[in-house]
């Protein structure tokens, strides 16, 4: 016979209990699956971000045999499978950054948040220094922002070493500094819509 769902903060502990009892696996979606949604639909939009949600939790239940129950929490490896998901749609996040930068206008924007149209086009900037980024520093740069997952919690996502977050942290906060300040149409009234990840 079933036991009740296992009422757990300890994801690490629900992983391991949904082992012999499938069924318990559904609280680590509850309790992730928004976060992981709003990232996706952050980057790629609405649309892609059903699918790439769905994709990820099949992914780690199938995969759950597997997880390192020394981690407490699941944030940093569903976050790392999202991203490689996302990394599977490069093309088509740097095709709406670049649309975005082009002419402020596009449906991956307007999942970002709900911002009138002038401060949609006044993130062209931004976009545009989001798609130049090399794909390795563009994960890295919005799992710390957007997902606010902290350095060694994005290492242990990308299965990357911390040395090399921080580089690549450093190098994509740098280039976005640099095109924000270089771009002729970035002025101080978008200082607001610049996140603190770029400082």
């Amino acid at each position: 016979m079933t036991g009740p769902p296992a009422s757990t903060d300890d994801d690490a502990e629900v992983v391991a209990q949904s082992l012999e009892e499938p069924e318990i696996f559904a609280g680590l979606y509850d309790r992730h699956a928004p976060d992981i949604h709003r990232y996706a639909a952050r980057r790629l939009g609405e649309g892609a971000a059903d699918d790439i949600t769905a994709e990820t939790f099949l992914i780690a239940f199938r995969s759950r045999h597997r997880y390192d129950g020394s981690h407490r929490s699941a944030r940093p490896w569903l976050y790392g499978i999202a991203a490689h998901l996302i990394g599977k749609h490069r093309r088509s996040e740097e095709r709406g950054l670049r649309a975005l930068a082009r002419t402020g206008q596009d449906p991956v924007a307007a999942s970002w948040s709900d911002r009138s149209d002038d401060r949609i086009a006044a993130q062209a900037p931004l976009a545009a220094a989001l798609a130049a980024l090399s794909p390795g520093d563009r994960h890295v740069l919005l799992l710390v922002a957007w997902a606010d997952l902290g350095y060694q919690e994005v290492a242990e996502a990308l299965g990357i070493p911390l040395g090399t977050v921080r580089s690549r942290l450093n190098r994509a906060r740098r280039k976005v500094r640099e095109a924000l300040r270089l771009d002729p149409s970035f002025t101080p009234d978008a200082m607001e819509l610049t996140p603190s990840w770029t400082k």
